[in-house]
């Protein structure tokens, strides 16, 4: 056959043509499950280019939440999701609130990809309450309208919002008990889910619970960046953190949050 300019630009428009067709069809086949919230959900090795050398074992439980879903896992889910591939796309990022995560554009980045059928996990708390620092800060009420905001734009895509309550800190502890570090912002977060009738995951009192059965000490040395001097090069001088985990604990709290998705109806 001759080839020709003609023939040459009919097989470009049809490759063109296919390869849209392809990655629309992979795309419908395909659920994402969008995490926002703060820095005991982020990536750090997908934000912080020398993790290895100078953050590790910092680790947010959505770091380890992808190599959850596998085949049966994500048959156990037929509820939330009706694709046969999941794919975690985690924009938390330490130090953000509702507020902030949503007054520096982020938001808006995720609401712009959002696609119908995928899944949005909502877990803030840990910064909204920081009085001193009035970037992050927000009231319980203030706190609450964010959450409203997630939840509706994201009805508005057709996606599915699901509210998350802030994972547990390591304290306070009483009498031998772990008490609700959260207050007012766990109360509020319950509450949207409720008026809103929207899906919610009490990681709060799964995770509380988690430590309490491990206890005090164990969850220190086995799941918070508790460290010794030394331990860790990049930590010579040893580190005292009761909120952000190692990666053990990061783990075992990305399973909670599996569990808390199997509950959902």
């Amino acid at each position: 056959m001759k080839i020709t300019l003609k023939n040459l630009l009919t097989f470009a428009a049809v490759l063109l043509l296919a390869t849209g067709l392809m990655s629309f069809a992979l795309r419908e086949n395909v659920t994402k499950i969008y995490l926002i919230g703060d820095s005991t959900m982020m990536d750090y090795d997908k934000y912080r280019e020398d993790y290895l050398t100078s953050m590790y074992p910092l680790s947010g439980w959505g770091q380890f939440f992808q190599e959850l879903f596998d085949t049966e896992t994500i048959a156990s889910l037929g509820r939330l999701i009706h694709t046969d591939s999941v794919l975690v796309d985690n924009r938390a990022i330490g130090g953000r609130s509702t507020r902030s995560f949503f007054e520096e554009g982020r938001w808006a980045k995720v609401y712009q990809d959002l696609r119908p059928g995928d899944l949005v996990m909502i877990q803030f708390g840990h910064n909204d309450a920081t009085l001193e620092r009035p970037l992050r800060y927000v009231t319980p009420a203030a706190y609450k309208e964010f959450i409203r905001l997630y939840v509706s734009q994201s009805r508005e895509k057709g996606a599915i919002p699901i509210v998350v309550t802030p994972v547990s800190r390591n304290f306070p502890w009483k009498d031998g008990k772990l008490e609700n570090a959260h207050g007012d912002y766990y109360t509020a977060a319950v509450e949207v889910s409720e008026e809103l009738e929207v899906r919610m995951i009490d990681l709060t009192m799964s995770s509380m619970a988690l430590f309490q059965e491990k206890g005090e000490e164990f969850s220190a040395k086995n799941y918070f960046m508790n460290l010794e001097p030394g331990q860790y090069p990049n930590y010579p001088e040893g580190k005292e953190d009761n909120t952000h985990f190692v990666t053990e604990g990061a783990r075992e709290v990305a399973k909670l949050v599996l569990e808390g998705m199997r509950g959902l109806e």
